[in-house]
């Protein structure tokens, strides 16, 4: 019977650290050799004067890259000439005070330092360029600005040291630089350094500067090397971060409370979605990720919180493609005393704002669905913004007279759509319940209208098992969703508060979960029991924060506005894994 080697039989790659077998040492120490000889016949070549001494970095392979700046980088951390990872490097200014301080017209002239002045900054070196031995050109990024270093020998504080220390730097290499604020010849601002000192060492080539990294894929699951090489990248993240800091100051303006509810419970409600499920080992009980805050923030209200949010991810076990990813980001707020008209008017003037602040006045956003070469939609956001009729407009666009709303839970109503559905070709897949086959033709004819934002009201109370009755058109109940580019983004209610009402509608619900509807909601006896303590007429709004972000920053995948985004796991090749010099190690 054969025996797995014992961890005594396994020696350690000295460059990544790895525990693995003596013969896989071997072949990998061949292999380093092997690169190494190449990379000194490169190094070897005949190079113009003014080129630093060194292997061309565009003639290496990646693999030859990461294990000639490994074992430079090891040999430093032996020698500590210098520490490649010092602990802490004091920097004095900014990069972008250090633009707004010294980029004023007129303080510096071109050619010139400004004396008796020295600054320390830090940044990531993003391009190098090189003007003989003892000139260097660097280009600092930092916080989304750029400064250039203008590396001359005569600065520096130690000028026999200058070829060797500035040799040592490479793009991607986060430094230190302490010097005095400069223009060059051609009047570039710059920063002159006495000193420049390697705070983080880069192992990787950096894609290049120009072409940038084009690979989607790899944007998504390394994020960091996407926000390093991109600026694009960054001002996406910095606008969502902004929309999330709009919309809480906006609410809280309003006199809005902001709460965090669990993210696990027994019952998955508050949403018709599909919930994940965990396990609590020490209780042995399976949990739900919440599909949605919204029976916690009621069950607040009814507690006397009579203006309620939360911002906060949701999880929704369905299906990943350029709009839906399985977790997500959703704003959900809950107003005593209002209704759904109230929440038309706060949605219209929350994002009219929003965008205003976003574009410098303007309230057009231009959105490209399929690419930026692609079609064109032009959005306007000012109020007041079109409101369609669900039934009204289905009618009008199908050219059939639909049932009254106070039928469609029937199954002759649910025959007749199913027809409607069949004479159109509008696919529905089963359960095909009257809820999923509106919502499926709201799909095909009313939503692609919504170019601009706009709201789709007169939503049928079997589509619908929280909101409340419409005051005044039987069947129908008191919703609005809110669409852009033919997306949703946004729902609302005037909120169900009738707890003899809700247990019917969560019943129904549970028979459509019967039925194989695995998105129907479960009864939620607790839910029902803060009802029957008294909600006040209660307006509740929820909104998507990440397709939102996707329109105004002209994403057409939602994968752009999420740093992290679901992705399928890499399949491992093991027998070109073992070939390889250095495994690449990919994070899920």
């Amino acid at each position: 019977m054969s025996a797995e080697p014992s961890a005594a039989n396994l020696h350690k790659d000295p460059v990544t650290g790895e525990m693995i077998s003596k013969t896989e040492l071997k072949r990998r120490e061949k292999q380093r050799e092997k690169d190494a000889r190449r990379a000194e016949k490169v190094a070897a070549a005949p190079q113009a004067p003014s080129k630093p001494t060194g292997p061309n970095e565009d003639d290496l392979n990646p693999n030859q890259y990461f294990e000639l700046r490994s074992r430079a980088i090891q040999k430093l951390k032996e020698t500590q000439s210098p520490n490649p990872y010092p602990h802490k490097f004091d920097v004095t200014k900014s990069i972008t005070a250090f633009i707004n301080d010294y980029g004023k017209e007129g303080l510096i002239s071109p050619g010139q330092k400004l004396e008796g002045v020295t600054v320390s900054l830090a940044g990531r070196i993003r391009t190098v360029r090189n003007s003989g031995p003892k000139l260097r050109f660097y280009d600092l990024h930092g916080e989304g600005k750029r400064v250039q270093i203008l590396a001359n020998a005569k600065d520096a504080t130690n000028q026999e040291e200058f070829a060797d220390t500035h040799n040592m730097f490479r793009r991607g290499d986060v430094v230190g630089v302490i010097g005095t604020p400069s223009r060059s010849q051609k009047g570039e601002l710059s920063i002159s350094p006495s000193k420049m000192v390697l705070l983080a060492p880069n192992l990787h080539q950096l894609p290049s500067g120009h072409f940038g990294l084009k690979d989607q894929e790899t944007r998504y699951r390394k994020r960091y090397l996407d926000l390093i090489i991109s600026e694009e990248t960054r001002h996406i993240f910095i606008t969502r971060a902004r929309v999330i800091a709009y919309v809480r100051n906006y609410l809280n303006n309003l006199g809005f409370l902001e709460v965090e509810t669990p993210m696990m419970s027994m019952i998955a409600g508050g949403a018709t979605a599909k919930p994940f499920v965990t396990h609590h080992n020490d209780l042995n009980l399976d949990l739900y990720l919440r599909v949605a805050p919204e029976l916690y923030l009621k069950e607040l209200t009814v507690g006397g919180l009579d203006r309620v949010f939360e911002i906060g991810r949701v999880f929704r076990n369905e299906g990943i493609d350029l709009t839906h990813n399985p977790e997500f980001t959703i704003c959900e707020f809950y107003m005593a005393y209002a209704d759904m008209y109230d929440l038309m008017d706060i949605t219209e003037n929350m994002l009219e704002g929003m965008v205003k602040y976003l574009q410098n006045g303007s309230t057009v956003v231009k959105f490209h669905p399929e690419g930026k070469d692609g079609k064109e939609y032009v959005m306007d956001f000012k109020a007041p913004w079109p409101r369609y009729d669900m039934i009204t407009t289905l009618e009008e666009k199908t050219g059939v007279e639909f049932p009254t709303a106070d039928t469609l839970h029937t199954e002759e109503a649910n025959k007749f759509l199913r027809e409607v559905c069949q004479k159109f070709n509008v696919d529905c897949s089963e359960p095909r319940t009257s809820a999923r086959l509106l919502d499926k033709l709201v799909g095909e004819f009313i939503e692609p209208l919504c170019i601009s934002p706009a709201f789709i009201v007169g939503h049928p109370q079997v589509m619908s098992p929280l909101a409340k009755w419409h005051r005044s058109r039987p069947g129908l109940c008191e919703r609005f969703e809110g669409f852009m580019c033919g997306k949703e983004f946004c729902n609302a209610y005037t909120e169900l508060n009738d707890p003899f009402e809700q247990r019917l509608r969560f019943e129904e619900q549970a028979r459509q979960k019967e039925q194989g509807d695995d998105e129907a909601q479960a009864i939620d006896e607790t839910f029902i029991n803060a009802l029957e303590h008294g909600l006040p007429p209660t307006g509740g709004w929820g909104m998507g924060i990440d397709r939102l972000v996707m329109f105004l920053t002209d994403s057409p995948n939602i994968k752009e506005v999420l740093l992290f985004p679901a992705m399928k796991p890499i399949e491992q090749n093991t027998a070109s894994a073992a070939v390889a010099p250095v495994p690449e190690l990919n994070r899920v």
